[in-house]
């Protein structure tokens, strides 16, 4: 059986970055293989676009935050501030998802315009087996989930409050520029 989703991606931190990030996603979920399509319009041009889905591994219903989760008061919502709404990071739309790798450079790059386009085919069981190995459940549960497009250029002056370091890469990697609720399509 198909099963379909789609997330209308709205902005985030558009006020401070200078664009309002934009696009959809979608999933289609059949036994063997998820189909992932996103279009992302006026992003930071020529930079790296960490996207991921969200969510808490218990099967709670994530939800996007807003300006209302910025608890430090400093503008911008960062990577932290976003979990209490959102979960956690769980599959990043990178080179190879099923190995649920999130830290890496192998995410889509954005043309001179802010746009970029991102495809890819996903070994459903090697998905599973992975987020059952990290999360303890196979199920996907993609429409409790929320996608976050992350992401400005390193000449971007960010305040020393925000966070959301991972790894080697800092907050300019992990801003969230755009999210969206995942919801289920009939």
């Amino acid at each position: 059986m198909t099963k379909k989703y789609i997330a209308d991606i709205v902005p985030l931190n558009e006020e401070f970055i200078g664009t309002s990030a934009h696009g959809t996603a979608e999933f289609t979920q059949d036994e063997n293989n998820l189909h992932i399509k996103i279009e992302m319009f006026d992003t930071p041009s020529k930079t790296q676009h960490w996207e991921h889905f969200h969510g808490f591994p218990d099967g709670k219903d994530a939800q996007i935050a807003t300006m209302k989760q910025d608890i430090n008061h400093d503008g911008l919502v960062d990577l932290p501030e976003t979990e209490t709404v959102s979960g956690t990071t769980m599959v990043p739309f990178d080179n190879a998802p099923h190995e649920m790798n999130v830290p890496n450079d192998n995410y889509p790059v954005s043309d001179a315009d802010g746009h970029f386009a991102y495809e890819m085919d996903v070994p459903l069981d090697q998905l599973q087996a992975k987020f059952k190995s990290v999360f303890g459940t196979d199920e996907l549960e993609l429409a409790k989930r929320v996608i976050y497009v992350h992401g400005v250029p390193e000449s971007l002056k960010l305040p020393d409050t925000v966070s959301g370091e991972v790894a080697d890469y800092d907050a300019h990697v992990t801003l969230p520029i755009a999210t969206g609720k995942i919801r289920a399509i009939d």
